[in-house]
């Protein structure tokens, strides 16, 4: 792609996390922070620079100091561009600061080209661990500071939840997607782009899916996890080739690898669990049935024991009897 496309190509997209969610996302290139209705204060770290209103003062000193301890990204050099984070102090502040076009569920915004990511304050969003969130979108610009737009869609999401070690992940396969995965419904990585549009709950597996992708790519090399394939990827710009080099593996051959070990961890898991409930369900219906055999049988035994204390008792009486008869007086003779 010539080299003004792709400069546009970058500019225009925006990378976003919900809640439970992460993704890209289209928006106008000059989208600026707006939120002139409230003083904005600031707080410097290192070569992070956070906007917030006073009562997020706390909140912005958190962030800052989260960013700057955590200031490395897994198999990345060091980051060194300057990055500006703007806290939202309310939803309609939120939305001036991200613009029109972006999904009412977002609940964080990262903008590469320029450097910016905007999340909400206190007394905005969906809650949850603003740290993470925070952490999540820096993985984001870290990730375009060192290879640009060379990431697909897929890895860009996946790498992000892999680094803010959002384990929560693995749990929406496991709870929402395994029985589907049990049947081979795993996705291609190509098709994981496209279902970043495919509404909330296609969105939600691609993320799922793309983060065990890069966990999964991460796991091959135990000792250097992400590092050379970064270090080939930039060499030549070539997802290919860099999986080739660091690993031994094509782009097709790694996606192989991956859709069976997503079977055979979830897959598994599912027809455990399948089996597990129909044990319960059998436990179920058969149960009272065999409640009712068992009392049978306890009053069955117990009239056994009646009747046979009842017999021994009988040839007890008999044997005294005739012990006595033989022992006793015979009468005149």
């Amino acid at each position: 792609m010539p080299g003004g496309a792709a400069f546009v190509r970058r500019a225009r997209r925006v990378l976003f996390t919900a809640a439970a969610l992460g993704g890209v996302w289209s928006s106008p290139a000059h989208a600026r922070p707006q939120a002139d209705d409230e003083a904005m204060m600031r707080v410097e770290r290192g070569r992070f620079t956070v906007h917030h209103a006073a009562t997020d003062t706390r909140l912005a000193n958190s962030l800052a100091a989260s960013a700057v301890a955590r200031d490395t990204f897994p198999g990345l050099p060091r980051p060194k561009e300057r990055v500006e984070i703007w806290v939202a102090p309310s939803d309609d502040a939120f939305r001036r600061l991200v613009g029109d076009g972006a999904p009412e569920w977002g609940n964080a915004f990262a903008f590469p080209l320029e450097r910016r990511i905007v999340l909400h304050g206190h007394r905005g969003g969906k809650g949850g661990d603003a740290l993470g969130v925070l952490r999540h979108e820096l993985a984001h610009l870290a990730l375009h500071e060192a290879l640009g737009d060379l990431p697909p869609r897929w890895f860009d999401e996946g790498y992000a939840s892999y680094a803010a070690g959002e384990w929560g992940r693995d749990e929406v396969l496991a709870t929402n997607f395994a029985m589907a995965i049990a049947f081979g419904r795993v996705p291609t990585l190509p098709a994981l782009d496209s279902s970043f549009y495919g509404g909330t709950t296609a969105a939600q597996a691609a993320y799922a899916f793309s983060y065990r992708a890069v966990a999964e790519l991460a796991a091959i090399d135990q000792a250097r996890g992400l590092t050379l394939f970064f270090e080939y990827w930039r060499q030549t710009g070539s997802l290919e080739q860099a999986m080739r080099a660091a690993y031994g593996l094509t782009v097709g051959g790694f996606e192989m690898h991956w859709q069976k070990a997503t079977r055979r961890r979830y897959g598994g898991l599912a027809l455990v669990t399948d089996v597990s409930l129909g044990a319960a369900l059998l436990v179920l219906m058969v149960g009272p049935l065999w409640l009712v055999r068992r009392q049978r049988d306890r009053k069955r035994l117990q009239a056994m024991r009646v009747a046979e204390a009842a017999q021994a008792e009988r040839e007890r009486a008999s044997a005294l009897a005739a012990l006595l008869g033989e022992d006793g007086p015979t009468g005149p003779h």
